[in-house]
């Protein structure tokens, strides 16, 4: 899954997406791209709940 986040701008944004994705999914791959300000994940948790475990770590965020 791909997603855009806007507003990640830093190593603590991309932390914090982390920190939120792989609380719901600890088997979660998450990789982040901060020129891009993409979000990759691989999951078995659906697209729209890594959506909301962003969202909850603070960050709005489309898919891609």
């Amino acid at each position: 899954m791909k997603f855009h986040v806007p507003k990640m701008s830093c190593g603590h944004c991309t932390a914090a997406i982390q920190k939120g994705i792989k609380a719901k999914d600890p088997t979660a791959e998450v990789t982040t791209e901060l020129e891009t300000r993409n979000v990759l994940v691989t999951s078995r948790l659906a697209q729209a709940d890594v959506q909301q475990a962003i969202l909850d770590a603070g960050y709005e965020a489309t898919a891609a």
